[in-house]
C-alpha cells in the first residue's frame, strides 16, 4: 500500500507543478493583460483534485492520522481554483486580478501542504 500511495503523491506534485507551471508560463502575458488559463492549469488543478481525494482514501484505509480540517481548507482553496480556471479557460484574456488570484491561491495550497502540521 506506501507504493500506491507514494505513486498518489508523485501524480499530487504533477498536478501541481502543471497548475503552477501553467501560471508560470503566462507571467510576462499577465503583465500584458493577455494572459489566459491554459490548458495544463485547468489538467493539473483536475489531478490535484482526484489525486487528493485517493490520498486520503488511501491514508485512512491504511489508518493514518488525517488532519481533516487541513485538507478541508486544502481543498476549498482547490474548488474556487478549479471553478475559476474552468469557468473562464476559454477566454481570450483574463483580468490580471484574477489570474493572480489564481497563482496566490495555489501558492498558498502548497504552503499549508508543507508547514500545517
Amino acid at each position: 500500500m506506501d507504493v500506491l500511495i507514494n505513486v498518489f503523491v508523485g501524480l499530487h506534485i504533477i498536478g501541481i507543478a502543471s497548475l503552477l507551471g501553467g501560471f508560470l508560463t503566462q507571467m510576462k502575458a499577465m503583465s500584458a493583460g493577455t494572459a489566459r488559463f491554459v490548458p495544463a492549469m485547468l489538467h493539473g488543478a483536475l489531478t490535484m483534485l482526484v489525486t487528493g481525494v485517493a490520498l486520503v482514501g488511501l491514508n485512512q484505509a491504511e489508518d493514518m492520522s488525517v488532519n481533516t480540517l487541513k485538507i478541508g481548507v486544502k481543498l476549498a482553496i482547490l474548488i474556487v481554483i478549479l471553478g475559476l480556471v474552468y469557468v473562464k479557460r476559454d477566454d481570450e484574456k483574463i483580468e490580471k486580478s484574477l489570474f493572480g488570484a489564481v497563482g496566490g491561491l495555489t501558492v498558498v495550497n502548497i504552503f499549508i501542504a508543507l508547514l500545517w502540521h
